[in-house]
């Protein structure tokens, strides 16, 4: 028997080659035209956005060469050492290299997604090894932008983390230097905010520190009365009377006198008592004679911002004389209801379609108050639960007292050690007088602050006694107290606070409407409901339910079940169905009697049966 020849290999070997993801041939050697190609590049002969990802397992190369990949920078390392040796540091230093020298010399290239498959990134220059291909420039830029400016995040749980890069694009600062001319929907400016004592490289490198957003409070760990139970805060009220996290609002409403098809057109305007609509003197009492308010008016809600007429909506028919005085309608711009405050400023322009538009900006107060909400730059976030007068407050030897009081039972279960170094950096940073780093990996450790706290006198932990500010007392445990950073955030009690005990209601289902803005209901849902039926309070159910949602009378008709209706000409009641008189009045929900409609659209006949209450 004479043996199979074996297949040949060769077709195996060869290496697909792709560009851009379309195939342009193949390659017997893969790992050789890598190396060569990455060669190329780092010797300048190829464009440095080029990026080569191989994959041994699918025989395959993919050459990238085309727009919208993220690409992140690292030092080249080769044979266990890194290309960015003393000699050109030293040349950096000096400022006789630059970035762009360095990505021509092949010391820095940048990888995309696909080509750091293929890497071996070493964090510390100390950590290389022989398998190494690449360096990282700083250990901490392993940290998306907004992470990099929160300080030891590698000292936090991921999700604390995440919360934190959430919470800090909502705090509020001075979101931009020119806000008094600027006309944005809605903008909050605070009032004194202050650099953290603890920073890091990328904060500086931002210069945040002009865009601060966020006060260094002095904050106790503590339990404190039950007022600040689970993520309650308790906060000093003669500090929010001095400024702490005092916020001012703009919001801006605008109106423009809009064109109509038939040549008619919006008027802005005072509108007299003629109009159709016309609300009395009281809502246009800030109006100047040609309908737009005056700065620096008092305004609380319903009372008219720009007053404004518009055409009838349907064409009026001619009366018996021949002559027809076309009625206007009101159609003005006011203020929210729940929501005051002064006039700012005032803007007449006009709008891109050359109508006139007018914009009116309102300004309003956010002094800190029961409900609003705060955060550390390590997602401990919290709601104030109470406000204390200073007097009421605990105070230290030295007659510190706390600005904020959080709970000791948010550190353990969030496992936001982060936290407590960066606070206890704070206290190191005033009393040292120097701004402390809390760059991730790199920066100041809490041997450092102990040092500082413990050549100055001061508990090497943070942890101070304190004396009960009611009773006079000391407390006898230590408490930690320290300043940190803190930042209110743009979820203002004020701003959503909604109540309703009538109001308008949908037009399709006759339930109340939703949200604030519409004056709606607040949500009963199933839970609810649920909740109700285990107390076995049945009548609330049916008053949360029926008696204040959608209750309606409707006549079923007796003989056949179907709903009914009354024919006011012959001034008796009608079955559409067997045309009997005999219809009842039923008091249901008008959504079920939608439903029923909708089954009657389906050629369904539901039939409601009648019984005597028993």
């Amino acid at each position: 028997m004479t043996k199979k020849p074996k297949p040949s290999k060769s077709k195996k070997e060869k290496y697909a080659v792709y560009v851009n993801g379309n195939l342009v041939g193949f390659h017997k050697n893969g790992e050789a035209l890598v190396a060569k190609l990455k060669e190329k590049r780092r010797t300048n002969q190829l464009n440095y956005e080029t990026n080569i990802y191989m994959s041994k397992r699918t025989h395959e190369i993919y050459i990238n060469t085309d727009r919208g990949r993220v690409r992140k920078p690292y030092i080249v390392v080769e044979e266990g050492r890194s290309r960015l040796g003393q000699e050109i540091h030293s040349k950096l230093k000096k400022g006789e290299l630059t970035w762009e020298h360095l990505v021509k010399m092949g010391v820095i290239e940048y990888l995309d997604a696909d080509e750091e498959e293929n890497a071996y990134v070493a964090m510390n220059p100390e950590d290389i090894t022989d398998e190494h291909t690449h360096l990282e420039l700083d250990p901490s830029i392993i940290f998306g932008v907004t992470t990099s400016a929160l300080p030891y995040p590698e000292h936090n749980s991921a999700p604390r983390i995440t919360m934190a890069c959430s919470m800090a694009k909502q705090s509020l600062g001075v979101y931009s230097t020119n806000f008094a001319k600027r006309f944005d929907t809605r903008g909050y400016v605070m009032f004194y905010p202050q650099q953290p004592l603890v920073s890091t490289d990328f904060y500086k490198a931002l210069d945040l520190k002009n865009r601060a957003a966020g006060q260094n409070l002095i904050v106790a760990i503590a339990t404190h009365e039950g007022y600040n139970m689970g993520d309650g805060l308790v906060i000093n009220r003669s500090a929010v009377d001095r400024g702490m996290g005092r916020v001012v609002m703009f919001k801006t409403y605008q109106t423009e006198e809009r064109l109509y098809p038939g040549g008619q057109k919006d008027k802005i305007e005072l509108p007299t008592p003629d109009v159709v609509g016309y609300r009395g003197d009281e809502p246009y009492v800030n109006l100047d004679a040609d309908g737009v308010i005056f700065p620096e008016s008092d305004v609380e809600s319903r009372l008219v911002l720009v007053g404004k007429t518009s055409p009838p909506r349907f064409i009026e028919e001619v009366s018996v004389f021949g002559v027809v005085e076309e009625k206007k309608r009101e159609s003005s711009l006011s203020l929210k209801s729940g929501e005051k405050g002064k006039i700012d400023s005032v803007m007449v322009t006009e709008s891109p379609n050359g109508n006139r538009l007018v914009k009116v900006k309102v300004r309003s107060m956010k002094i800190p108050e029961v409900g609003d909400k705060m955060a550390s730059r390590h997602g401990q976030k919290g709601v104030i639960g109470s406000l204390l007068s200073q007097e009421n407050m605990p105070f230290t030897k030295d007659g510190i007292v706390p600005d904020l009081i959080m709970n000791p039972h948010a550190i353990p279960s969030r496992m936001t050690a982060g936290h407590l170094l960066d606070a206890l950096g704070g206290k190191a940073a005033t009393i040292g007088g120097m701004i402390m780093d809390g760059t991730a990996f790199t920066g100041n450790n809490e041997t450092d602050y102990m040092k500082i706290l413990k050549e100055n006198g001061f508990d090497e932990y943070g942890e101070e006694v304190l004396y009960d500010g009611i009773t006079g007392k000391r407390i006898r445990a230590k408490i930690f107290i320290s300043p940190i950073y803190y930042q209110k955030l743009h979820h203002l009690v004020s701003n959503k606070m909604h109540v309703r005990s009538r109001g308008p209601v949908q037009l399709l289902t006759l339930q109340p409407t939703e949200g604030r803005a519409r004056e709606g209901g607040l949500r009963f849902g199933e839970m609810e409901r649920d909740c109700l039926i285990g107390y076995g309070a049945s009548m609330v159910v049916r008053e949360r339910l029926l008696e204040e949602s959608d209750k309606t009378v409707q006549l079923v008709c007796e003989n056949c079940g179907m709903l009914g209706f009354h024919n006011h000409i012959k001034g008796k009641t009608l079955c559409p169905a067997c045309g009997s008189d005999m219809n009842s009045p039923v008091e249901i929900s008008y959504a079920f009697k939608l439903l029923v409609d909708e089954i009657m659209s389906l050629y369904i006949f539901p039939r409601l049966v009648l019984k005597d209450k028993a």
